[in-house]
């Protein structure tokens, strides 16, 4: 499967610059070789967020669920319809700390496969944390006007329709299930799709930081994600160009929707 794909050229700066960076090659295109049988599509947190005034205190909150719905109307239903019908498994990461696809057959193969995954043992809170994060909760994110209605959105999470899970594709809510996902497929290339590049996809259980620790490639597509932005570079979407940055510097590539779609019809069917 040869398609173009995206890198980042973090060299060679120059010394001699005012700015050494600015000698850098900055962003390349390059024609690169995916073996379908040890690649898969990862569906991460693409989740129903209910209409605009339902829970408009999450709209206010987290202000990339517009973006998040064009996205899911326009790029998830082709996209997923050509990767069902070319050789790569689909897999989807859940999270939300609430059970909305433990009755589905692709966790309920997942999750043995993995075995028990103990938390993280906590350090021991106190006062004065509690008050730094009460601060932070009322005055960085979300407001404390805001936390009903991102609870109540919270409260009935579940997949957006356009991303639900089909059949039994493997379900993961942490990296040791997904991890042993792609060791039951052969899988070695992972490539994200979800919301958002710059946050979930990136730290949360199942991303790409613990799952390059497992030692996977973990790529992307352009336009099948967006990220969390705030008031500086919401305009122009500049957290998600960094973010892909990021992908491209350290984790894996960045692909185009318009060379990724016809690089599977070239692949036998499923």
């Amino acid at each position: 499967m040869r398609l173009p794909a995206q890198l980042y050229q973090q060299f060679d700066a120059d010394p001699s610059r005012p700015v050494p960076a600015e000698s850098y090659g900055g962003w390349q295109q390059l024609d690169v070789e995916l073996a379908p049988e040890h690649t898969a599509l990862v569906v991460m947190h693409a989740w129903d967020g209910g209409a605009p005034h339902e829970f408009p205190g999450w709209r206010r909150g987290v202000e990339y669920h517009a973006r998040a719905e064009t996205i899911l109307a326009t790029v998830f239903p082709s996209l997923l319809t050509a990767v069902r019908a070319s050789p790569l498994p689909v897999f989807h990461v859940v999270g939300g700390g609430i059970d909305y696809y433990s009755h589905l057959p692709g966790y309920q193969r997942a999750a043995p496969l993995a075995g028990e995954s103990p938390a993280p043992a906590r350090v021991v809170r106190d006062p004065a944390y509690d008050e730094l994060q009460r601060l932070r909760a009322a005055r960085g994110f979300p407001g404390a006007h805001n936390a009903a209605d991102i609870a109540a959105g919270f409260a009935r999470l579940n997949f957006a329709p356009a991303a639900r899970p089909v059949g039994d594709e493997g379900i993961a809510e942490n990296s040791a299930q997904l991890a042993a996902l792609c060791r039951a497929h052969g899988v070695n290339h992972l490539i994200y799709v979800g919301f958002a590049i710059n946050w979930c996809l990136l730290m949360s259980p199942g991303g790409m930081v613990d799952m390059a620790r497992h030692g996977c490639l973990c790529s992307t597509i352009r336009e099948a994600v967006t990220a969390v932005e705030n008031r500086e570079t919401a305009r122009d979407e500049r957290e998600k160009q960094q973010a892909l940055w990021r992908v491209a510097l350290e984790f894996g590539f960045v692909f185009a929707l318009e060379d990724f779609l016809p690089a599977l019809s070239t692949l036998p069917s499923r």
